[in-house]
């Protein structure tokens, strides 16, 4: 677990020193230790943990909640609150975290009888790690913390998947046979059902083309042909045209967002929509299904499989090949940042895993930096937490042993750069590459666009010296300028055991193409910035 000691948690953290069975990470700040369960809950599935007092410990803890929520990441928070005796009566580090979180937690809990506690304690795990996952909150008053109660230790409760019969699947089925331009959508949800095998099953029965969702990066192999990017608002050109030009949208755990559909009214005019998805709130929300299927996306496609004919060398499929082999030869990568991830990707060891920030870097990583395999990538999707991603990177890397490559900017990393004593501490295989362009830049970017160049509090400039920061704090500090640099520095990085920050000297001038306007539609796409 990761978290931070205080007051009203000190019965806790008695507990686990006299226990010595849980390993816990202090971390810097409660909400880096929120993104950092968050991180170790992504990367293995299970129910990631973390704990903070009350008052001010409580509260650091919400973005990283809420982080969590959006992205449907399993998750067990753990507050302490004052005694009974002194609820209601603004004591000291008192907060109703409780009423603070309830629209941001699956569930949640304030702990008033000791004998309520391990049914509680059971309940929440089940919870956060079944059906839509996502976090709950505990809050424990101290005096319940020091009370005595009878323990009963009970066997663990399994998560069983409900199966989706045949005759759910009908309509999904028929809708297919007739399709002649298919398009598989893999969203978050395909990679929480562990149904990556059956995503790629079905997309080669059927000869059909797949685009990914940001959260969806992972659930089906970069490389392989019938792949055609992330879709969207940054997406890849080719996944925009196949949206516009498909027939029949098959949508796996995704929830159709504003950076997905953008414009809601005409993303699916005239196409055919299957919709698969665990959670009935997201059916029909966003975009109407012509078939809703509600269920684990890994049981539906396993009853759905068997029901379709299997295609071969369908036009469609290969004249997406043909665009996407187009996009990416025009795509030779101009700039620095870029030219980094692409080096990244191919001197990485093979099975490291990738955090990112948010902002340009973060659509840089989706578009340069081929993603394999689920469980992966760590993003912050849907609350887009800038300072999410150092805090994930140490869950990451606790989880797994391996190697971590942090993608950020300089504006992100402001927010998070005191966990960086965290990593050195521990000791963490974990490379930051810092997209250092001494500004806001997806919000310059915008600025550019949208407000006539006014760009008011954007151009940072700040005159930290990163490899300077890095290694006042343990760590290793590399600088990137130019080519010549990127391999060398990279090298050096994959080659080193503990933190290694790779100051990334880019011009704030470096854009995120392609790009849709909000709520516009995917034939106004952007591929080339054009100065006026």
């Amino acid at each position: 677990m990761f978290g931070y000691p205080g007051g009203t948690v000190l019965d806790i953290y008695d507990a686990l020193y006299r226990d010595g069975t849980i390993e816990h990470v202090i971390t810097s700040h409660e909400q880096g230790a929120a993104h950092a369960a968050d991180g170790w809950a992504r990367v293995t599935g299970k129910t990631g943990v973390v704990i903070a007092t009350s008052g001010p410990g409580a509260t650091n803890l919400v973005t990283g909640i809420a982080t969590a929520y959006m992205d449907s990441v399993p998750l067990v928070a753990i507050t302490g609150n004052v005694g009974a005796s002194l609820l209601g009566r603004d004591s000291f580090q008192e907060v109703d975290i409780f009423g603070i979180t309830l629209p941001i937690t699956k569930h949640n809990y304030i702990v008033k009888d000791a004998s309520e506690l391990a049914g509680v304690v059971r309940e929440a795990f089940r919870i956060a790690n079944s059906g839509r996952r996502g976090p709950v909150l505990i809050d424990i008053l101290k005096n319940v913390q020091s009370a005595e109660a009878e323990y009963e230790p009970q066997k663990p409760v399994p998560v069983r998947r409900k199966s989706v019969p045949a005759r759910a699947l009908e309509g999904a089925a028929a809708a297919l046979a007739k399709a002649e331009r298919p398009v598989i959508m893999a969203g978050g949800g395909a990679i929480a059902s562990e149904a990556s095998k059956e995503v790629l099953a079905l997309a080669e029965k059927l000869d059909a083309p797949v685009v990914s969702t940001l959260m969806g990066l992972g659930a089906f192999p970069a490389s392989h042909p019938l792949f055609m990017g992330m879709v969207g608002m940054h997406g890849t050109a080719t996944a925009a045209r196949l949206c516009m030009e498909s027939d029949c949208i098959v949508a796996l755990g995704a929830r159709f967002s504003d950076r997905v559909a953008l414009n809601r009214e005409k993303f699916a005019q005239g196409k055919t929509v299957i919709h698969i998805d665990i959670d009935e709130a997201e059916i029909d929300k966003n975009i109407n299904a012509t078939h809703a299927v509600l269920g684990d996306v890994k049981e539906a496609l396993s009853t759905l499989i068997p029901m379709l004919k299997e295609r071969k060398a369908r036009p469609f499929a290969e004249e997406a090949k043909k665009l996407r082999a187009e996009e990416r030869a025009k795509d030779n990568a101009p700039e620095l940042g870029h030219r980094v991830l692409i080096e990244a990707a191919k001197h990485a060891p093979k099975d490291v895993i990738v955090v990112t920030d948010v902002g340009q870097h973060q659509m840089w990583t989706a578009q340069y930096f081929p993603i394999e395999k689920p469980r992966t990538l760590c993003t912050s999707g849907g609350l887009g937490t800038m300072g999410y991603g150092l805090g994930a990177a140490i869950g990451a890397a606790k989880a797994t042993g391996k190697h971590v490559i942090l993608v950020t900017g300089d504006g992100c990393f402001n927010m998070n750069l005191n966990e960086l004593s965290t990593a050195v501490t521990e000791e963490l295989p974990i490379t930051i590459l810092l997209m250092n362009n001494r500004a806001l830049g997806m919000v310059r970017q915008w600025q550019k666009l949208f407000y006539g160049n006014r760009f008011s509090q954007t151009n940072v400039r700040k005159k930290t010296d990163y490899v300077k920061f890095a290694e006042s704090f343990g760590a290793t500090g590399l600088v990137v300028e130019k080519d010549e640099d990127i391999v060398p520095a990279l090298t050096t990085a994959f080659a080193t055991k503990t933190p290694v920050l790779i100051d990334c000297r880019i011009s704030n001038d470096e854009n995120v193409l392609p790009m849709i306007r909000p709520g516009a539609t995917y034939d106004t796409i952007i591929t080339k910035w054009e100065e006026k």
